[in-house]
């Protein structure tokens, strides 16, 4: 079984080590259950299935049950209010305070790397700019991005940059990439991309300010139904994906783009207002 620091699902570790205690000994989900001080013989089995969550007694009492002490204990704590948490701000908190436990004990999480990589602007423009311009000191990278930013927060996401394994540094300021794409899916990870669709959504208003030559953007207002909601997503992503095929294959690139794709609500739905 892994270590408990490599986990960021607190219902996958627990399902985890339940598994190969099972493996061990004979072991079921009643003495598991019963280990953790609960009545309920299934209490551990609906947790680990999503349909219930630990409280707070409940976190200290299961994870005493699966011998958790010092800072593993201390983890598990912030890994089960990262995945119970339902407001964005605590559950990032959670999120980083797994990170910080997990630096102090020179152990990285997994992910982790990936959620700082989203959490600037500044990262993914370099990631594609960097390469494009070998020998350029981060005060030339600076004069190249249309947003304001100092050389010496170029340099840092630069460092972070190479340190994760985003680029690779052949010489002295002289980058290439590791790979031709990355792409964000873990629960973690989506905290920090929202934060980066929010930086993005600024950067994009500043740009209607560039000539039409060098930007495009385009809406519709429309009313529709949940089902024509989702046959558009799925448009968005097919389209999404044909683009992403295409800037890969490019072999000429000379500048850094970022398209943003952004379908979202303007009215609540009219049958909650009580409208038939």
């Amino acid at each position: 079984m892994k270590a408990i620091i490599e986990y960021s699902d607190f219902r996958q570790y627990m399902r985890d080590f339940y598994e190969e205690r099972k493996l061990r000994h004979v072991f079921s989900w009643r003495e598991f259950s019963k280990a953790a001080g609960f009545t309920s013989s299934s209490y551990m089995k609906v947790v680990c299935d999503g349909k219930s969550n630990l409280s707070r007694i409940g976190v200290e009492r299961t994870g005493q049950a699966m011998g958790l002490v010092g800072f593993e204990m201390d983890y598990f704590r912030a890994m089960v209010n990262f995945g119970q948490e339902t407001d964005e701000a605590k559950k990032k908190a959670a999120y980083e305070e797994m990170l910080e436990i997990a630096r102090v004990h020179k152990v990285r999480v997994v992910e982790g790397d990936l959620f700082e990589f989203y959490e600037s602007w500044r990262n993914p423009v370099l990631r594609e700019l960097a390469p494009l311009m070998p020998g350029a000191t981060p005060g030339e990278l600076a004069k190249m991005c249309y947003t304001d930013v100092s050389a010496a927060d170029i340099k840092q996401s630069l460092d972070f940059l190479v340190k994760a394994g985003f680029l690779n540094k052949t010489g002295e300021n002289t980058y290439t990439q590791t790979e031709t794409s990355i792409k964000g899916s873990p629960e973690a990870t989506k905290l920090a991309i929202r934060d980066m669709h929010r930086e993005m959504a600024k950067i994009a208003a500043n740009s209607l300010d560039l000539a039409r030559t060098e930007r495009n953007f385009s809406g519709v207002t429309m009313g529709i139904s949940k089902d024509s909601y989702e046959q558009i997503v799925k448009e968005l992503d097919e389209c999404r994906r044909k683009i992403v095929s295409i800037a890969a294959g490019d072999k000429n690139i000379d500048q850094v783009y970022r398209l943003n794709l952004q379908l979202f609500p303007l009215t609540k739905k009219a049958k909650e207002n009580g409208n038939d």
